[in-house]
């Protein structure tokens, strides 16, 4: 976030759906969106129907004060877990070969989980819903990756956030990244965010940035700084686009598709 989300969000990214509930890893090939216009309502999913398929995938429970989560037990959970066993083995491996090795992590649906802020607004990203939500709660860690992101660091890896989130979200995602379990320091060496108004050098894209320029540039000055990207994991193609990094993984998210 901030998201530039589809102008119509009851699409809820159907296209994008697809293409990331059938990848694990990012070298499977590239989502993109459909934009033909159908010529019929059979050709449209119902989206009361998609948004019981989403439920369903992620093993929606809700307790007693109506707040929604994700089940650990869930499809969700058990994709996230084989991409998260592959990953671990490699970085085993690919750590011992790597000059100060590192790790790059995207925070939203990557790092944490928007899928009860998601059912709170219908999915209908707004900034302002959205930063009221991160006003008053936290998002779940993303099941698995607090305890990757954890092993990592504790094996020599230096983590790394790179957010579409805007730089006045700082205090939001360090609190609450700290709050649910992240070990890694998430202070201004390590974690970035989206700084149109104060663009930093490093990016000539300036405020003009595109998701791919502005992740993919970061990951290059990342690397000006002695680091080798072992791997970097997001939930959009947007967040693995441009290079930068020696293997990525690509994390499921039916919810909404970011170009």
């Amino acid at each position: 976030m901030p998201r530039a989300r589809l102008s119509v969000r009851r699409s809820l990214a159907l296209a994008a759906a697809a293409a990331t509930l059938g990848a694990t890893l990012y070298g499977v090939g590239a989502a993109s969106a459909d934009n033909s216009v159908p010529r019929s309502d059979k050709e449209i999913t119902n989206l009361t129907t998609e948004i019981s398929q989403i439920k369903a995938y992620y093993g929606d429970t809700v307790d007693a004060s109506g707040e929604h989560y994700a089940s650990a037990t869930g499809n969700y959970a058990a994709q996230l877990a084989g991409i998260e066993s592959k990953a671990t083995s490699y970085l085993a491996r690919a750590g011992r070969h790597a000059d100060r090795p590192a790790i790059v992590l995207d925070v939203d649906d990557t790092s944490l989980l928007t899928y009860n802020y998601e059912l709170e607004v219908g999915f209908n990203y707004s900034p302002a819903s959205n930063q009221a939500y991160l006003d008053s709660k936290n998002m779940a860690p993303v099941f698995g990756m607090d305890t990757l992101a954890n092993w990592a660091a504790d094996h020599g890896y230096t983590v790394f956030w790179i957010t579409g989130r805007p730089e006045a979200q700082r205090a939001d995602t360090v609190r609450n990244l700290t709050a649910v379990g992240y070990r890694a320091p998430a202070d201004t060496a390590h974690l970035y965010l989206k700084n149109p108004a104060n663009p930093p050098a490093y990016l000539p894209c300036g405020a003009s940035c595109t998701t791919i320029d502005y992740k993919s540039g970061t990951r290059a000055h990342i690397e000006s700084l002695g680091y080798t990207i072992v791997a970097n994991f997001g939930d959009q193609y947007s967040d693995l686009s441009g290079g930068h990094a020696q293997k990525s993984y690509k994390l499921p998210n039916p919810m909404y598709y970011l170009p």
